[in-house]
């Protein structure tokens, strides 16, 4: 099979079957052409990430947050537009099939995250949990990395949010429901589209529309805080789904939405344009236009304060929709920050009884 032929080929359970060199490789590695012509999904493998830190500091102004922590790098989810993909590069691993097969594990983040909270240099602050990749990938069910590094923020009551794709989250809720009452937990689910046909193949081992929507009933029916993401909103595919969207998270006891542009960086684009020409090639002209209007006559923006939300008459129309719907349903009514004022430095775990 041609290279060519097996790039248009699509593997099941995978968002993508075209495995691109990165640009600092000189290799390409392609999957055997046996895996795309048998719908054969690879298995996933894990290797252990030895991070000295795991919790990233950023200063960018477009982004509700300046501390995160990804407990994996890569994502099993296989959403075929993540932005994160192209760090996957600097791994010297290929932003497509490797980014959703070889995933670095941050196995003893957990003892990492405690020694950096205990540090008298830390300055209590909320802190994402995720922000780059999803917490909540189906390993987690197994491994429990992202749990161990919620009950660490517990003990020491350090605020924390939360983003993800997957009901698992759900597992956690008796950490949660501790952290809601001392006003340091929210968390948003995030959904691309209601239509389950979509979803599986846009974003393939995420929890389904409903299972996330029953996420938000399942958290604000015991007081957490909840809202829900929409992202990425994808101009001719899912942008007509908006108000429908913002209703049924409100009426799943939502209390805040917002939402973000697609956003295609660099090794995405071919990789989302050949999704799109084997899944949607009647829409793959009216989507990519659209995408150039919002930034442009570009594909990608990265200037602060435009790369989520785009310019332009559409965007505005997108931006007026959200803004209609979420007053229409009761979103975005409310808002307080999450509250640093229970903070407490745990020596060590066995001086916690002192506290």
């Amino acid at each position: 099979m041609s290279r060519d032929n097996l790039n248009s080929q699509s593997i099941r359970g995978r968002g993508t079957a075209n495995n691109p060199a990165n640009r600092f490789a000189r290799l390409e590695v392609q999957p055997d052409p046996e895996y795309a012509e048998g719908g054969i999904s690879p298995k996933t493998c894990f290797y252990n990430d030895d991070a000295s830190d795991v919790i990233a500091v950023n200063n960018s102004p477009d982004v509700p947050f300046d501390a995160s922590l990804n407990p994996y790098r890569g994502c099993e989810h296989g959403c075929v537009y993540c932005y994160a993909r192209p760090f996957h590069e600097y791994l010297d691993l290929s932003p497509g099939l490797d980014f959703e097969t070889k995933i670095m594990v941050k196995k003893d983040a957990a003892q990492k995250l405690r020694k950096q909270l205990q540090h008298p240099s830390w300055k209590p602050r909320t802190v994402s949990v995720s922000g780059v990749t999803d917490p909540y990938q189906p390993v987690e069910r197994k491994l429990g990395v992202t749990r161990r590094c919620l009950e660490v923020l517990a003990e020491f009551r350090n605020p924390f949010t939360i983003v993800t794709k997957n009901h698992l989250v759900t597992r956690d809720i008796d950490i949660l429901e501790r952290m809601a009452k001392y006003n340091a937990v929210r968390v948003m689910i995030s959904i691309t589209s209601l239509k389950p046909d979509l979803t599986g193949v846009m974003e393939p081992r995420t929890s389904r529309p409903d299972r996330r929507l029953k996420a938000v009933r399942e958290l604000s029916r015991i007081g957490i805080p909840t809202g829900v993401l929409f992202a990425p909103v994808i101009p001719g595919l899912t942008d007509e789904e908006l108000p429908r969207m913002v209703s049924e998270a409100s009426q799943a006891g939502a209390l805040f939405g917002s939402y973000v542009l697609l956003r295609l960086p660099g090794a995405v684009v071919p990789l989302f344009e050949q999704w799109l020409e084997n899944h949607y090639p009647d829409r793959k002209k009216k989507i990519m236009n659209r995408l150039k209007s919002l930034r442009g006559g570009k594909l990608y923006d990265n200037r602060f304060g435009f790369r989520m939300s785009g310019t332009g008459v559409y965007a505005d129309q997108i931006r007026q929709t959200f803004q209609i719907s979420c007053r229409r349903y009761g979103l975005n009514t409310k808002s307080s920050p999450l509250s640093v004022q229970r903070f407490r430095r745990v020596p060590s775990q066995g001086e916690l009884d002192l506290y």
